[in-house]
């Protein structure tokens, strides 16, 4: 604890202790005052000491000023009404008072307390300018005037050290609220930051996975009856996993905070690249690009690539020897993107069944519950939700899978919506 705080007495000992002040201040301070005074007042003992026993209590009664503020204020405003309807002598008896008047606002809960206090006032500054309308000499009167201008400054005071504690407490709590949204945001954009890598990771490592695997099956049935098919397959073993890697290299450097890796941004630019890869993995590719805006968000045109290579992905692992269309259009205010595959059924090529019987691979199809089920297709809708697109896919009627996504253009705006 700091040393202020060692030293800060207990609200209730402070309350004891200025009771005992004001009660010591009041009595001495009036009694020295009467005998001073030229004026002829009734003295503090007549009507059995009533005039100190209205000192002495109305300074006490303080004790309880933050408990029951109210109370108090109504208290020492009786007992001043009778003091000097009984005509003790003037002095510091209105200390009491003041005080009374300053807690009921300062600690009251503001309309109200000042209702009460600006009411009391004025029934206070009525009886006071009443009782005093024949006191001699009239010079004395202006210690009216000073307890009423006391009063109204006691409250005032209240009210401002009220209303600095409401605003601090206030903008206290708006500091704590904006540290929490603070702290909500940043964990939000981790959180955000963390499922794009994952999504990047999974793309990259699902795809080179996929081709890599399509290649190593091949090469391992053909090594010794076709050797230099082995060797081309082997070629794009080695190109697909450089790539791969380097793609890591470039997201593990985005983790480590490090700009030392070169970065090549993916996008649509890359197409023809995602076909030739299929086509090594034995999937026959056509590819119908419309015109594409040269402006393309980098946004879109990175989503659409992993979109992109994610569907050929899932066709070379699920689909091998597919018919794939790959379209890409590019509307007023929307890139459509549509891949469809014929399941790698009969209706592929004849040469490529044959590569599938000689390597003894079988045909794998799809169920139709793939659809959603697998983290690749949840990734591509996720992607496409967070520029405000839509994703879907599932089952061709006639057989095999196609996937169809919208990305608006301004994904800002349509996120916004």
């Amino acid at each position: 604890m700091s040393r202020p705080g060692l030293l800060r007495l207990p609200a209730q000992v402070q309350d004891v202790l200025l009771a005992a002040f004001i009660t010591v201040m009041q009595v001495q301070g009036t009694a020295a005052s009467s005998s001073n005074s030229t004026i002829d007042f009734r003295s503090l003992s007549d009507f059995g000491y009533l005039g100190y026993a209205l000192l002495i209590l109305s300074g006490a009664v303080l004790v309880f000023r933050r408990r029951w503020p109210v109370a108090v204020f109504a208290t020492t405003a009786v007992m001043s009404v009778v003091y000097f309807s009984a005509e003790f002598p003037d002095g510091p008896g209105w200390l009491a008072l003041f005080i009374a008047l300053y807690t009921l606002t300062a600690y009251g809960d503001g309309r109200r307390s000042v209702r009460i206090a600006a009411v009391g006032i004025a029934v206070l500054a009525t009886w006071w300018l009443i009782v005093g309308a024949d006191v001699e000499p009239r010079e004395a009167l202006g210690w009216v005037f000073f307890r009423i201008g006391a009063s109204t400054m006691a409250a005032a005071l209240g009210e401002s050290i009220r209303s600095r504690r409401v605003i601090a407490a206030e903008a206290q709590q708006r500091a704590e609220h904006a540290e929490r949204t603070r702290e909500e945001e940043a964990r939000r954009r981790v959180d955000a930051e963390r499922l794009r890598i994952a999504r990047d990771v999974h793309d990259t490592v699902a795809h080179a996975i996929a081709i890599i695997n399509v290649q190593a099956g091949v090469t391992a049935h053909v090594l010794d009856k076709r050797p230099e098919r082995a060797r081309d397959t082997l070629v794009t073993i080695e190109q697909t996993s450089s790539q791969a890697l380097h793609e890591m290299r470039v997201i593990l450097g985005v983790l480590r905070g490090s700009g030392d890796e070169p970065t090549r941004e993916q996008g649509l630019n890359q197409l023809d690249e995602l076909a030739a890869m299929a086509r090594e993995a034995e999937l026959d590719v056509k590819v119908e690009v419309g015109p594409i805006a040269p402006d393309l968000p980098v946004a879109v045109d990175r989503t659409a690539y992993r979109i992109l290579q994610e569907s050929i992905t899932n066709a070379i692992r699920h689909a091998p020897g597919a018919r794939i269309t790959v379209g890409v259009e590019c509307r007023s205010d929307v890139l459509e993107i549509h891949v469809a595959d014929d399941g790698g059924h009969a209706g592929g090529r004849e040469d490529e069944r044959n590569a599938g019987a000689e390597a003894g691979a079988p045909i794998a199809r799809r169920s139709n519950s793939a659809a959603g089920t697998g983290r690749g297709i949840v990734g591509m809708r996720e992607r496409c939700l967070l520029l405000g697109g839509e994703l879907t896919a599932g089952p061709r009627a006639g057989g095999g899978f196609e996937v169809r996504a919208h990305l608006p253009l301004n994904p800002a705006e349509a996120v916004g919506q």
